[in-house]
């Protein structure tokens, strides 16, 4: 199944951040460039700079001009990641390129990479609760709230993994089709972002 090596890289890349835990920590990827698992594992790893990036920024004694600056560095991010999850996406469209959908077919809410782009964040939420439960320094019931808050995202990862595992099967049958939408983000372009182009 594509989600049990998918789930495994983004435990990797997510683990490969928390030996320096430090969000100027330079990418080093284990896999073949160009591969679909050195995406997934680049892909977990902007994730997860972004991650501390949005814990940093909401230190309330934080520097203002530190503050901006970071704020660009979250935009970048965002893009990155964006652009990241079509990559992933041409990559299902590369390997379905050959199937011929079903005179039936019907295309899903949303595409595969952005089902994959929710579980590695999904990914993320599951290593930081665990942190939470194995706090020394919190109550009795906040552990015991964030394990109950740990079960639920373990169920969840379990439920997105299957529904994404049975949407490339369908896809793959001729049962769904799929379609890249190229994100359009208007406040990042200098020709649609009032405020850039001086409106």
């Amino acid at each position: 199944m594509f989600t049990e090596k998918a789930n495994e890289i983004f435990r990797r890349a997510i683990a490969d951040y928390h030996v320096h835990d430090n969000v100027e920590t330079p990418i080093v990827n284990p896999y073949s460039a160009g591969s679909i698992d050195a995406t997934l594992y680049h892909k977990c790893w902007i994730d997860t700079v972004q991650w501390h990036f949005e814990d940093i920024i909401r230190d309330p004694s934080i520097d203002p001009v530190a503050a901006l600056t970071l704020k660009r560095r979250i935009d970048k991010s965002n893009q990155d990641r964006t652009d990241m999850v079509e990559d992933i996406d041409t990559y299902f469209r590369t390997v379905y390129k050959d199937v011929t959908p079903l005179p039936d077919a019907t295309i899903n809410t949303e595409s595969p990479a952005w089902a994959i782009d929710r579980l590695s964040i999904l990914a993320l939420k599951l290593w930081h609760m665990k942190e939470q439960t194995e706090r020394t320094d919190a109550t009795q019931e906040h552990i015991a709230t964030c394990r109950g808050k740990l079960a639920v995202l373990l169920e969840q990862q379990q439920d997105l993994s299957a529904a994404i595992d049975q949407l490339l099967d369908d896809i793959a049958a001729g049962r769904k089709y799929m379609k890249v939408y190229r994100q359009m983000k208007m406040y990042n372009d200098p020709s649609t972002n009032p405020v850039l182009y001086g409106k």
